[in-house]
């Protein structure tokens, strides 16, 4: 017997993640994460989520549960969940802002936020960091625009553009854009000796580094990286230490073991040309800083959409490892472009410095979105068992 669960599969901008609503699902947590590593195939030896939905690969091993707003001002509450490829772990410590783009036409699909074309928006309680979104859908007969002529560095073809607002995304973990009150810290590593960091928190909390430290160009492409398991090692020693400095963790061993996903670690330097993983030429004069960002300990294809609103608004605050490395801008409000292996990705920030303290305001950015598939999702008996109440939609099926 396997129990049957409503889901939705979506894409949002660059990462892919499997849709619930939340009174599907168990009310008891530890519960309903052995669900979701058995509809995603979590915690698979092999690495490969053969027995699930999850695609190997950090960015489709993503899950996206929808609720009844908790929240004032919002419409619907969303949680993310990154599901561990190799562990048996889901790990609620931060937001993805790839996702965070589907959120609103799933909100409308589902009939939980009405559609009022030609724009629709849905103010989103992001629960994980506690911070507003709200998304700007397009919408036509009701229902979300999938075909446009926005495109993005990361995913093949164009659609149709969704505008995204964070709104105070400083603090979203640690409660302070600067979770030090220093723009740079020092790190002491066993094997690499002391390192200087920048520990920022904007969206999702991350570990800046000067590439040249870990023995890097910072133009390295995912290949080069995750073939190399020495520097894995090194990196996300480094990223563990940096979670204990940030309060995220009381050790390094709890923080890669605990907190895969947060914070999450980039290597930033200053433009230069490079061909990305397309073949295009991405070149210098067209970007801001180049950056290459860590997801679950394998450098991602592209660039986290949280990383890229931490890594903007990182740009604008004096002495950090980004500010040092970017291409000078105006202050107060710019938009930044950040070089990544896929191409280039434009985030918007407004930071200002009120009684010697760094605040952002907001941060804009545009992505797409689409429905992939729905339908149910097979859970075996012996991971939620039958006779366990659930809500009228889910049933069981032979």
């Amino acid at each position: 017997m396997q129990r049957r669960v409503a889901a939705v599969v979506m894409r949002g901008g660059t990462s892919r993640a499997v849709f619930f609503h939340k009174h599907h699902l168990p009310e008891d947590p530890a519960l309903r994460d052995r669900v979701m590593l058995a509809i995603f195939g979590g915690g698979d030896p092999y690495g490969r989520q053969i027995d699930g939905l999850g695609g190997a690969v950090s960015t489709t091993s993503k899950a996206a549960i929808i609720g009844a707003a908790s929240a004032p001002d919002a419409d619907v509450d969303y949680t993310f969940g990154q599901v561990s490829v190799n562990t048996p772990l889901v790990d609620y410590g931060g937001n993805c802002g790839n996702i965070s783009s589907a959120v609103g036409p799933f909100a409308i699909e589902e009939g939980l936020v009405p559609a009022t074309d030609p724009v629709t928006t849905v103010r989103i309680w992001q629960t994980n960091t506690q911070k507003r979104i709200i998304a700007r859908v397009p919408t036509s007969g009701r229902l979300p625009q999938v075909e446009g002529e926005y495109a993005i560095d990361g995913v093949p073809g164009t659609g149709a553009m969704i505008v995204l607002e964070f709104l105070d995304p400083g603090g979203s973990m640690t409660g302070r854009l600067l979770p030090t009150g220093r723009s740079t810290d020092d790190l002491e590593i066993d094997g690499l000796g002391r390192i200087t960091v920048s520990l920022v928190d904007a969206a999702n909390p991350l570990v800046f580094v000067n590439p040249a430290d870990l023995g890097l160009t910072g133009l390295e492409m995912p290949e080069r990286v995750d073939a190399d398991p020495a520097l894995l090692a090194t990196i996300e020693a480094v990223r563990a230490h940096a979670a204990v400095r940030m309060g995220l963790a009381r050790s390094p061993a709890e923080a890669t073991a605990s907190s895969p996903g947060v914070p999450k670690l980039a290597f930033v330097v200053t433009p230069a040309s490079y061909t990305s993983t397309k073949g295009s030429p991405v070149n210098a004069e067209g970007i801001d800083v180049v950056g290459r960002i860590m997801s679950m300990g394998r450098l991602h294809r592209s660039y986290a959409l949280t990383g890229a609103i931490c890594t903007a608004v990182a740009a604008q605050v004096e002495g950090t490892l980004v500010h040092a490395a970017a291409r000078p801008g105006p202050a107060g409000e710019r938009t930044v472009r950040i070089g990544h292996p896929a191409g280039i990705i434009e985030v918007g920030a407004k930071v200002l410095r009120r009684d010697g303290t760094w605040t952002a305001e907001k941060v804009v950015t545009r992505r797409t979105a689409r429905r992939l598939m729905e339908g149910m999702a097979l859970v075996p008996a012996s991971v939620w068992p039958l006779g366990t109440p659930a809500a009228a939609a889910v049933t069981t099926r032979r």
